[in-house]
């Protein structure tokens, strides 16, 4: 069985986007960037991968994406209805309609979906995009948490998992910090036995 991802930046305040959904207060070294393209490249959105020269570069870590509806927003008010060509879409919304035939649409109960991508047979992992209500949504199906955490203080924004109190443990597998500031934490579903 595949793993659920959810890979997330992070502030040191627990927010993943300000109020509004900003996102470009997120401060990143050139270090930090260059292991974000080599480690983490499949989570790039297609435009990305094509300016930094890895448009057709191989998956290696994901071939799925699962995002919410404010997640997917940001590209469709850009016009780009097929943001991750490069993977398979899906779009959790009870209220969007049908974009584009390269993202499937999940109107009803998000952790069925989930759970039969879990249960394909592929190689590759299950990328969890966003944003925090879905992720909150998912708790119990997410089996790894790769979290890019920034070095800044966002005072308000959205949260990482949201809206219940529902408190889950994770082990603690690894953490790399970077030049700058960033560091990246890796979770796994696996609790501390103490």
């Amino acid at each position: 069985m595949r793993k659920l991802s959810y890979y997330i930046s992070l502030s040191i305040d627990g927010f993943i986007a300000g109020p509004d959904d900003e996102v470009d207060f997120f401060p990143g070294s050139d270090e930090y960037m260059a292991w974000m393209v080599a480690d983490y490249g499949d989570a790039l959105p297609s435009h990305g991968r094509m300016q930094l020269g890895i448009a057709d570069a191989p998956l290696t870590r994901f071939d799925t994406i699962v995002m919410g509806r404010r997640t997917y927003d940001p590209a469709l008010q850009l016009g780009i209805t097929s943001p991750y060509s490069h993977l398979r879409q899906y779009v959790v919304s009870g209220s969007l309609e049908q974009t584009d035939a390269a993202v499937t649409m999940i109107a009803d109960d998000p952790v069925e979906a989930v759970r039969a991508l879990k249960a394909e047979d592929s190689p590759l992992d299950i990328y969890l995009a966003g944003g925090g209500r879905l992720a909150g949504q998912l708790l119990d199906e997410i089996d790894e948490l790769v979290i890019k955490r920034y070095p800044v203080v966002a005072g308000d924004g959205l949260p990482a998992f949201g809206p219940d109190f529902s408190p889950t443990v994770f082990a603690l597998d690894a953490v790399r910090s970077f030049e700058g500031g960033n560091v990246v934490e890796w979770y796994s579903r696996t609790p501390y036995a103490a």
